[in-house]
């Protein structure tokens, strides 16, 4: 829920072609013929630390989503990508909003699942964007916009970006920038919520919060992204990139409770009461800067490495590297081993089940903020036919991908990730 997007810009890039006596030149086009993109990806994760109940209980989590992307070549110089997706999941976590709701045979207890309406939803989004190729094929021009909902939240986006080619083509540099506006529907933990009563409630006295609601409910984003690539020789390709991020509003999530140490705990059976729910600063600037470096060891192998440092006025600061190293079978079939390692330094407003105190002005235990390292394996397997010789309807099959991930996080939380994507050409 409620998660910055990151919109990705696509280019096409293509060469000069010169033929017949005239010396008439031609322009290829920057994409030949209609692409479509269809993607699945399954995502489940399990865990014991969840944020909705204060940093301990199930993290039980499936996910899935289906995406079709369109890239229609409107003219020879333009191409009007449309993404558009939804997901839907079903959550433990999330359930436990009102773990009331449920089945009243089943006892209360962050560890297990309310079956109420907060245990799942459903997220649509729509991502048009827009490139423009200059005649040389040396300037791309690009706008794009974003929308989704979901229950409790909702964002709409725009953005631009130019991007420069060199050197015959061989250094590239580009600029985008890109705005989202978001917009929270708040939905509190059910025992903070006005007209609260259960006689089941048990604790030292008469259950009560100094709970109040969020005044402001939007959420704003502004990212600006740099990258440069060059072409270091015949087998060696590397790009750096700079994204500057500032967002601004509501950032705590609102259903996430947080428990103080120097409060007395109620109980309904084994579910705690919330004392408040996650409170943090309304302003935070995120600084991620990277760097990939691709070397081409033959006709078979490619090694593709990837690292990525990120900091923030939080105070959290991450490492992440990755290798991925396709190996290429025969000219349908590719293999794709990957490796992900990832670590990161909490946030100075993370505590965990009990560590914080009423007198604090910022705090949360979302585990997502905390001090954690994190291992991902996948391996994944690519089918191409430039042919296009398998048809359906009118469209010719070019791939198939096939991609599975396993994660698994140092605080217990661990995932499994299925992805499927298919491209189809018209002929």
């Amino acid at each position: 829920m409620g998660n910055l997007k990151t919109v990705p810009l696509i280019f096409f890039l293509c060469a000069f072609s010169i033929f017949g006596q005239d010396n008439t030149t031609y322009t290829k086009r920057v994409l030949e013929a209609t692409e479509i993109n269809l993607l699945f990806n399954y995502y489940g994760q399990d865990g014991e630390n969840a944020a909705v109940t204060g940093g301990e209980g199930t993290e039980q989590l499936t996910d899935a989503t289906s995406t079709i992307v369109v890239k229609i070549p409107v003219n020879p110089d333009d191409v009007l990508t449309v993404d558009a997706g939804i997901s839907a999941y079903t959550s433990a976590s999330s359930s436990n909003v009102n773990p009331l709701d449920g089945n009243p045979n089943n006892n209360t207890s962050p560890f297990s699942a309310s079956s109420g309406a907060s245990r799942q939803d459903v997220l649509a989004y729509f991502n048009p964007s827009y490139q423009h190729s200059s005649e040389d094929r040396n300037s791309i021009v690009s706008a794009n916009a974003y929308i989704s909902s979901e229950y409790d939240y909702f964002s709409v986006g725009f953005g631009a970006g130019y991007t420069r080619l060199f050197n015959e083509k061989n250094t590239e540099i580009g600029l985008s920038a890109n705005v989202f506006l978001d917009q929270w529907n708040p939905q509190y933990p059910i025992e903070l919520r006005n007209g609260f009563a259960d006689a089941r409630i048990s604790g030292p006295g008469t259950y009560s919060s100094n709970f109040t609601v969020f005044e402001n409910e939007n959420r704003n984003s502004y990212a600006l992204s740099l990258f440069f690539s060059q072409i270091l020789g015949k087998r060696l390709q590397g790009s750096v990139f700079l994204d500057l991020v500032w967002q601004q509003g509501l950032l705590s999530t609102p259903f996430q409770r947080v428990y103080f140490g120097d409060v007395a705990d109620f109980f309904i059976e084994d579910f705690q009461l919330a004392d408040d729910v996650e409170r943090l600063p309304d302003s935070r600037f995120k600084i991620p800067i990277g760097a990939r470096l691709n070397y081409f060891a033959g006709d078979r192998f490619v090694l593709r490495s990837y690292y990525r440092f990120y900091t923030d006025d939080w105070g959290i600061t991450s490492h992440t590297a990755n290798l991925e190293i396709p190996i290429k079978l025969s000219d349908s079939f590719t293999l794709y081993p990957s490796y992900r390692y990832y670590v990161q330094i909490a946030a100075d407003y993370f505590y965990t089940k009990e560590g914080a105190t009423s007198v604090l002005d910022f705090y949360t235990s979302d585990y997502d903020l905390s001090d954690y390292n994190a291992h991902q394996y996948g391996i994944g397997a690519r089918y191409k036919d430039i042919f296009t010789k398998a048809k359906v309807f009118m469209f010719g099959l070019k791939t198939i991908d096939l991609r599975v991930n396993a994660y698994d996080r140092s605080d217990g939380l661990n995932a499994f990730i299925f992805t499927l994507g298919t491209t189809f050409v018209t002929d």
